[in-house]
């Protein structure tokens, strides 16, 4: 089993940053990759941007492109998504996951049939 903990959530003004962290813990050596995705009420949940696991390999979405950036860090288990220029559509809860399939080439923005651990998510209002 995997755990994963997200943390850094909170209110920010149009324009301005937050960076999200995610902890992983447990059966970690067998995921291949990590994925930051976003939920809000009445919409599907959004891939935002994902890393691979043991190699350096990012995937954005066209939204975060330019704005956001994921990274590694391999010695705490962690993984990082800095916001930059953010604005009220960035609105949502983030949830990090972990996809314990294969991967061969650039890691999946979608969730289904692939990322199989979740953490608890964390809340990102951005409002002036």
């Amino acid at each position: 089993q995997v755990q994963l903990v997200e943390s850094g959530g909170g209110l920010v003004q149009p324009g301005g940053s937050l960076r999200l962290s995610c902890a992983a813990s447990g059966s970690i050596f067998s995921v291949s990759a990590i994925g930051w995705f976003r939920q809000t009420p009445g919409k599907e949940r959004e891939g935002v941007a994902c890393i691979r696991h043991h190699i350096n390999n990012t995937n954005y979405a066209d939204s975060a492109k330019g704005r956001f950036t994921i990274s590694r860090d391999d010695a705490k288990n962690a993984v990082y998504l800095q916001m930059n220029g953010m604005q009220p559509e960035d609105t949502a809860v983030y949830y990090c996951a972990a996809d314990g399939n294969p991967v061969m080439g650039n890691c999946y923005l979608v969730a289904r049939g692939r990322y199989n651990y979740w953490g608890q998510g964390t809340q990102v209002t951005v409002s002036s």
